[in-house]
């Protein structure tokens, strides 16, 4: 058993690494707001939202990739769970259906592109319109990507045995990232699809 003073650098690596974690998060919510904000002054400026002549957004498969994505945060946050339990042969499966459906995330969003762009929707249409939805939407996938490579390298790691209730942070600081490209994705659904 680990003496307090071999657990307590731990400690303070562990909230250290949490620290950056939130601010690295705070600095990309910063970004995205921004993001947000230019979306609401370009259509508060607008007399007519969508233009006329654009496409009206789908509602049935993004609230289907909405679905998706946040069964994804229920799916990692259970294998962080199940880790701190002690249950280290469970990380991997739960890790394994998180990208799953961030997989699946990523190729409905695909789907949702390639229908909008076949009824009209393009960079140009609208003037800002059509761009700052792909703007905003490839943005956000963007992110889902380079989670999912997150979500790969922590399988990985999770099948070599390298995490346990001990050595969890890696882990909790991936899910902190994955959770924060799911309530983008929410604010940025009620924004584009709802509203």
């Amino acid at each position: 058993m680990a003496s307090v003073v071999e657990l307590r650098p731990r400690a303070r690596e562990d909230f250290t690494a949490s620290l950056g974690m939130v601010v690295f998060l705070a600095s990309w919510a910063m970004m995205f707001s921004t993001l947000f904000f230019a979306y609401a002054f370009v259509r508060a400026r607008a007399t007519v939202w969508p233009p006329p002549g654009a496409p009206v957004l789908p509602i049935g498969l993004p609230a289907l990739n909405t679905a998706v994505l946040l069964a994804s945060s229920f799916t990692f946050a259970r294998g962080l769970s199940t880790l701190r339990r002690g249950a280290r042969s469970s990380l991997p499966v739960w890790v394994a259906l998180t990208f799953l459906l961030g997989a699946v995330f990523l190729g409905l969003q695909v789907q949702v592109w390639l229908s909008l762009s076949r009824a009209g929707l393009h960079l140009n249409t609208g003037g800002i319109y059509g761009s700052a939805f792909y703007a905003m939407t490839t943005f956000h996938a963007l992110h889902v990507a380079v989670g999912l490579l997150i979500l790969g390298w922590v399988f990985i790691q999770a099948l070599r045995g390298k995490y346990s209730e001990h050595n969890q942070v890696k882990v909790q600081l991936c899910t902190m990232f994955w959770h924060f490209v799911d309530v983008v994705w929410i604010l940025m659904f009620l924004t584009l699809y709802v509203l």
